[in-house]
């Protein structure tokens, strides 16, 4: 088995018998060196965005002191979710490795189906509300940030 992938599943067996959330794991690596793990913790954590990739990028980021991670991989139990996936693109991690897949989870209740078809446009969202609202005011901000010539894109 592969070394990375071994400790993933070994935090995902730690975060099941601790009862922190579901069975999920997560190594984020660098140059062959783990950087950081994760263990889903919603239930812990009482934050449904503390899914194993998420707590594994969090802490890779705050040891690294940055928020680009693209010279990293990272090994997950199973096929990200929609948010997790996003995170690992926002982290701009090149390499990602899983083991079960997204119907594995369903399998047992974890169900990504709804999301992925929205995302897809192949159904509305009908479970959440949204309307646009205050749009010139909102983009008061967006202004003040295009115009700052020290900001710092990511």
């Amino acid at each position: 088995m592969n070394n990375f992938m071994e400790i993933a599943v070994q935090e995902a067996l730690k975060g099941i018998r601790k009862k922190e959330g579901g069975p999920f794991g997560a190594v984020i690596v660098k140059d062959g060196e783990i950087i950081s793990v994760g263990n889903n913790q919603v239930i812990l954590t009482n934050d449904p965005t503390a899914h194993a990739e998420i707590v594994a990028i969090r802490r890779a980021s705050e040891k690294l002191g940055r928020f680009d991670l693209s010279d990293c991989e990272i090994y997950t139990t199973c096929e990200p979710c929609p948010m997790c996936y996003s995170a690992i693109h926002w982290a701009k991690i090149p390499i990602m490795y899983y083991g079960a897949s997204r119907d594995d989870a369903a399998e047992i209740g974890f169900d990504d189906k709804y999301l992925y078809d929205v995302l897809q446009g192949l159904i509305t969202d009908e479970k959440l509300m949204s309307k646009q609202i205050e749009r010139s005011e909102c983009l008061i901000p967006f202004k003040l940030y295009d115009e700052d010539q020290e900001k710092k894109l990511y």
